[in-house]
This record gives C-alpha cells, sequence and structure tokens, in this order.
C-alpha cells in the first residue's frame, strides 16, 4: 500500500502493533479497540485470531485501517471467543508496499498438542538464513513476512507443550522480537533479550491484556500492571500469570527512538510519561542550540511535545504556525503531478497571520530523506516568514534500523552523505540543529548521558552501533560501521 501523500514518505514507520486479550467475553472487540489505539504502529493491514470453546479457531484479515474493517458487527461476529490476538502491519519484511493478505499477521499453525497463533512487532535479522534451512528441510512457506519463521521453528520443535515449542524456537531467532501468541487456553507473551521493543501487561475484569503500548490497555478500560522485561516469557490462563526467563539475561537495549516519535504521547514507557520525555527533549535542544527569534513552532504533530519544551526553556512564544488538516486520509482525488506536488498542503497549511514578517524556529522530530522538511520550509517563507531555523528532537539519521522500522537504504540518508552544515545548505535554512546523542539520553532520564562502553538504549539509526549483527543485511553487502567511522 503506497503511501498517502509525500509527507509521510519521509518519516520512519513503526512496523507493528501487536494487541491480546484473554478472560472477557467478545476478547476479539477488546482486541479490535485495541488495535485501533495502535494504529499508528502500522496501517497497511491488520489480522485478529480469536479461541472460542464451541467454534475453535477463528481468524479475519485486512487491508487497511482497523476503523474500516473491524468495526462491523457481521465481522466480528465471525471471531467469538474468551481469547483473541491481533496486529497491525506496515511491511519491514517481505513484499513492501505490494503485500497479499497471506502476509497479514497473526498467523496460524495447527500442531500435536492443538492450534496455536503468534503475532510478532520487530524483525528478525537471520530470517533469511533459517528460511533457507527450513525449506531445505522440507517447510512449506505461505508468505514473505519473516514472522512465519517462527511456527516454522515451533512445528519442527519437540517441545511438550506450546510454550515450550515456542521457547525452543525463538532461542533460534536473533533480531528484535516482541510476541504476543495464544493457544486455545493461553496467552502468552515474549520480549526478546535485548527488549528493543515494546510490551506491556495489563489486567481486565478477571482478564488480561498484553499489548505494545500502555494507550491501547486504556482504550479498554485496562489496568496498566507492568511491562514485560527483556528476555521474559508471561503465560497467561484462567489460573492467573507465570512468568520466566527463557533466555540468557543481557543488558537492555530498548529502541531510544520509541521515545522520540514511534509511541504516542499518552504512552507510558519505563515509568515515564512518553509525552514529558518529549517535552524534555525540547528544553534539553534549546539548551543546546539556542537562537534569536519570534516564535517556535511544531511540525504537527510529532513535533508538538518537543516544541513546548523548546518554547518553555527557550522564552521564545508557542504558536500554532502550521495547522494540520485532521481529516486527511488517502488522496481522496486522482494523483495527478500537480496533485503530487501538493502533497504536503493538502496535510499542512501555513498559519500566514502568524508567521509574516516573524522569525522562525520549526521544530520536527527527525530529517530521514529531508525532502518533507524542503517543502515545509518553502511553505513558511511563502507565508512570509522572515528567517527559517529548523531543531530537530533527534540526532541526524545516519544509519537504517534492522529491528522493525521501516528506514531508507543509507544513501538515501541525508544524514549519511551530509554534515549538518551541509544539510541546513541543502534545504536553504538559516540555521539547522540536531539535539545531541547525549542530551538525548539525557532527557530520556540518564543524568550523565550516553555509557559509550554500554549504551542504555539502541541508538544504531544514529550511532552506527548495532547491538545484534544483521547478519542478513550483511549477506546482502550492507557495511557495518569502521572503527574510523
Amino acid at each position: 500500500m503506497p503511501p498517502a501523500h509525500p509527507f509521510d514518505d519521509d518519516k520512519l514507520r513503526e512496523e507493528c502493533g501487536v494487541f491480546g486479550v484473554v478472560g472477557v467475553q467478545d476478547a476479539a472487540n477488546f482486541v479490535a479497540l485495541g488495535l485501533h489505539a495502535l494504529q499508528h504502529r502500522g496501517q497497511e493491514a491488520g489480522g485478529i485470531v480469536s479461541h472460542d470453546p464451541v467454534e475453535g479457531f477463528n481468524s479475519v484479515r485486512r487491508f487497511g485501517y482497523v476503523r474500516d474493517n473491524f468495526t462491523s458487527q457481521d465481522v466480528m461476529a465471525t471471531v467469538p471467543g474468551p481469547l483473541a490476538i491481533g496486529h497491525v502491519r506496515y511491511s519491514t519484511a517481505g513484499s513492501k508496499g505490494q503485500t497479499a493478505i497471506r502476509d497479514v499477521q497473526p498467523f496460524f499453525g495447527e500442531f500435536a498438542m492443538g492450534g496455536a497463533a503468534i503475532a510478532h512487532n520487530g524483525n528478525i535479522t537471520n530470517a533469511n538464513a533459517l528460511r533457507r534451512e527450513l525449506i531445505e528441510r522440507g517447510s512449506i512457506f505461505q508468505s514473505s513476512s519473516d514472522s512465519e519463521c517462527i511456527i516454522h521453528l515451533m512445528a519442527r520443535s519437540m517441545g511438550r507443550s506450546i510454550p515450550d515449542r515456542m521457547e525452543e524456537a525463538l532461542r533460534k531467532v536473533e533480531g528484535a522480537f516482541s510476541v504476543v501468541a495464544m493457544t486455545r487456553t493461553k496467552l502468552i507473551g515474549v520480549r526478546d533479550p535485548l527488549g528493543v521493543r515494546p510490551l506491556v501487561l495489563g489486567k481486565i475484569g478477571d482478564g488480561y491484556a498484553l499489548s505494545s503500548e500502555t494507550c491501547a490497555l486504556d482504550i479498554i478500560g485496562a489496568e496498566f500492571i507492568r511491562e514485560i522485561e527483556p528476555g521474559e516469557m508471561v503465560v497467561i490462563n484462567d489460573k492467573g500469570v507465570e512468568s520466566h526467563f527463557p533466555f540468557r539475561r543481557q543488558p537492555s537495549k530498548f529502541c531510544i527512538f520509541e521515545h522520540v516519535y514511534f509511541s504516542r504521547p499518552d504512552s507510558i514507557l519505563g515509568g515515564r510519561s512518553v509525552y514529558e520525555t518529549r517535552e524534555a527533549i525540547g528544553r534539553e535542544l534549546a539548551k543546546e542550540n539556542p537562537i534569536e527569534a519570534d516564535l517556535v513552532c511544531p511540525v504537527p504533530d510529532s513535533g508538538t511535545p518537543a516544541a513546548i519544551g523548546y518554547s518553555l526553556e527557550s522564552g521564545i512564544p508557542y504558536a500554532m504556525g502550521i495547522i494540520r488538516n485532521q481529516y486527511m486520509g488517502r488522496t481522496f482525488i486522482e494523483p495527478t503531478e500537480q496533485i503530487r506536488n501538493m502533497g504536503v498542503r493538502l496535510k499542512l497549511n501555513v498559519n500566514r497571520a502568524l508567521i509574516q514578517g516573524k522569525r522562525v524556529i520549526l521544530v520536527d522530530d527527525s530529517v530521514v530523506r529531508g525532502t518533507t522538511s524542503r517543502k515545509i520550509k518553502e511553505m513558511i517563507l511563502d507565508a512570509g516568514a522572515k528567517e527559517v531555523h529548523f531543531r530537530i528532537a533527534s540526532p541526524p539519521t545516519a544509519w537504517p534500523c534492522f529491528y522493525g522500522v521501516d528506514t531508507p537504504d543509507r544513501d538515501k540518508l541525508l544524514a549519511a552523505t551530509m554534515t549538518e552544515d551541509q544539510m541546513a545548505e541543502h534545504l536553504a535554512v538559516d540555521s539547522l540543529k540536531f539535539i545531541s546523542l547525549d542530551g538525548l539520553y539525557r532527557a530520556v532520564g540518564e543524568p550523565s548521558g550516553r555509557d559509550k562502553g554500554c549504551p542504555q538504549y539502541c541508538d544504531a539509526c544514529f550511532s552506527g552501533e548495532y547491538p545484534v549483527t544483521p547478519s542478513d543485511m550483511i549477506e546482502r553487502g550492507f557495511e557495518m560501521k569502521t572503527a574510523a567511522e
């Protein structure tokens, strides 16, 4: 599914959101609500699998938004039962942009001890090698998704229970995975040993929920209990929650970009409001990169909390200099070249009365290719701005992510080929400054900044230091960071 307009094409995309519920009547309805709250993590397609003691396993998979597919009473009646899991997807592995319905999760497998479904958030970095080995041994793959490897590895396991088989399968997997799975009676959640992608546990009535983010627990009225720990597996049934750690303990490497952009601002990460963290990032950005100006304006919506923080720290007034059209979905008229060139204007419009004659600081979360930044700068100048200064609430994105985020090839990343000054010249702005990596760490709650010997987060997209070697990509020719860099 192509992006709706050029604005979306210049952002890093989180690939997936997962949600599961056990112990409630019509669990699939709760899952649909949870997936709606996680829609920002994947807008390409979604799926739900449920289990009913009488009707067994049932599934529904659709392209498009949750609101367009999982609000019909007729559709939801096809997935009955007190146990269900779901997944929203934006492809990072498999046939990107031309997804087949067979690629849409959750995936289901029938084993000797019964059926199981699995939904996976993250990216398996040795999927190609696993896939080759499994095919050579007779496995028949139905999709192009890396996540299907887990089902096939489970099928080949000799474990006596489905959780045992899942453990054995996941020990062979490299990369990032937060998994929500289900059997006929159990809801299962697992995070990889580094805890790269998020997963949280909630309580709803007598039942439980697993979710990528806390905001999806809020929508169903569930109480947030805690985060699933890195390397932890929880198995939930009518007796409660069992927890154990099947993988060797390692220092956590949670994705720092979840704090910057991916997670919804009303979610909680590491016991802290994402909104408050983003405001703190803006404050740190103002300390590191002050400039005289008349207004601080966010690039909506992702730049808003950081812009508020920048304004509070700098004392420069905050203003909604750019207004977002909240009802802009897919391009609503034939996308001719002329309409494509209006892509940003269809979604964003400059508040001319505020901007005219002013020196404007624009705060955004990141610069990827730079195409959108240039268009927004031109819109601000067209509205009569005197000066345009960009302040970016993350360090330069110079390396691709291989852990479940759709990132352009390295040569398409502006920061991979240009210095900060060259980027400012390329974007034709009066100044361009990024928060430092140490500044970002301070803002997310590490007072001493980044531990260079053992970074507290995965920050590979900024540093080029990958906590898990991306073996599939190296096989394809990707060159890791050298000591000189």
